[in-house]
């Protein structure tokens, strides 16, 4: 048989389906809860049947009805027993489940969102909890009316000229996205699927910190060509994806030195692959139409590396990732914890021989650890061949 305790828990449980009906102006009351079994041991059933009573609104003249029935029992004769337990009335269920004050709240917030963003008024009852969940409704209706207002904004977060706190969009993005797909026209929402840094900026078309691109020319006819104030130049992505360099070849290195010390080449620029720099450089579509020669390290995460750029890039070709460049340096590689082998689909047959010896003898050769003369006479030699 049910006790005060389950009634209360039941009760618990059904709050979000109270507060949506109160948004849909649907009927909730009477809360029916069932009975359930009856204890067949006659002390218990007293026992359980006195808390029953105890607890009940007949008794504390708030919360559950108890409804008692006169039966004939075989064993203890004419007994009161349970017949409905219900919860009829929304002050009796507030006061049960000790919401009262929260239910105010809720409704004066209710209130406010409907008449400032009547948009909203669908999701509202979709994630009834959310509205208590969040205190902040007049800072949040601000934002939703802004963006409302101003499709297309190009601004970063803390230039929008909205009355709120300098954090306040940064601290609540998880909210204010779900409110703004709820009433933004689906055309001016971009899709950020697979996404994962600045996606509140992306969806909405914010200005964001952006990743930056290093690159270096190494072919002076080039800076000329272009104007370049510089030989090496930091620039945001999307202002070195507007370069469209796509006539010439680029080598990309993972370590800093490397990248700085390495040589002229005809025809070519260097880019830092240090950071996101790779997962950025997915977006220039120009690269594309580019010859592109990969160096990094001689461990799993190297050729990890390698792979996923082939992937945008299957026409990437790695230098000085070979066994012989692993061979000649073998004496500077180090102990690699970095796990077990993993397929990777956009290797060379050699390439990934020398990934599964890596990965299956824990070593590692930092290219920085390979000598600039070694990386002349390579780079000279490629050159020769293609």
């Amino acid at each position: 048989m049910i006790n005060p305790a389950q009634i209360l828990q039941k009760a618990n449980s059904c709050y979000s389906l109270f507060l949506r009906s109160f948004l849909t102006q649907e009927n909730f009351f009477p809360l029916e809860l069932s009975i359930g079994s009856l204890p067949k041991d006659y002390l218990v059933l007293r026992t359980e049947l006195t808390q029953l009573i105890d607890n009940s609104k007949q008794n504390l003249c708030y919360g559950y009805n108890l409804e008692l029935k006169s039966r004939k029992t075989h064993k203890h004769g004419q007994q009161s027993l349970p017949k409905r337990i219900s919860i009829e009335t929304e002050e009796d269920y507030l006061k049960l489940i000790q919401k009262e004050q929260e239910f105010i709240k809720f409704k004066a917030d209710v209130d406010l969102i409907r008449v400032a963003v009547p948009e909203l008024n669908w999701w509202l009852c979709q994630n009834p909890l959310e509205v208590i969940k969040h205190s902040d409704w007049h800072d949040l209706l601000k934002v939703c009316q802004y963006f409302q207002s101003n499709p297309k904004i190009n601004l970063y977060i803390r230039e929008l000229p909205i009355q709120v706190h300098t954090k306040f969009i940064e601290q609540n993005k998880d909210i204010l996205r779900r409110l703004l797909e709820a009433i933004l026209p689906i055309e001016q929402l971009i899709s950020v699927e697979g996404e994962r840094e600045c996606v509140f900026e992306k969806r909405f078309s914010l200005r964001y910190r952006e990743p930056t691109i290093r690159f270096r020319v190494l072919d002076r006819t080039i800076k000329a060509r272009y104007s370049l104030p510089f030989f090496d130049i930091s620039t945001p992505i999307s202002e070195f994806r507007q370069l469209c360099l796509e006539s010439h070849r680029f080598f990309i290195t993972e370590n800093l030195m490397n990248f700085l010390t390495f040589p002229g080449q005809n025809n070519g620029l260097a880019i830092f692959g240090g950071g996101y720099a790779i997962q950025a450089l997915k977006s220039v579509t120009w690269l594309s139409q580019c010859p592109i020669f990969y160096w990094g390290d001689l461990d799993v995460d190297g050729f990890k590396i390698l792979s996923q750029l082939r992937s945008h890039f299957p026409q990437t070709i790695s230098i000085m990732m070979d066994i012989k460049t692993f061979e000649t340096f073998q004496e500077f590689a180090v102990p690699d914890s970095s796990g077990g082998t993993v397929t990777l689909p956009h290797l060379t047959g050699e390439e990934q021989s020398l990934y599964a010896y890596l990965s299956l003898y824990g070593k590692r050769l930092e290219q920085e650890h390979i000598s600039q003369d070694y990386a002349n006479y390579y780079l000279q030699n490629l050159v020769q061949l293609i």
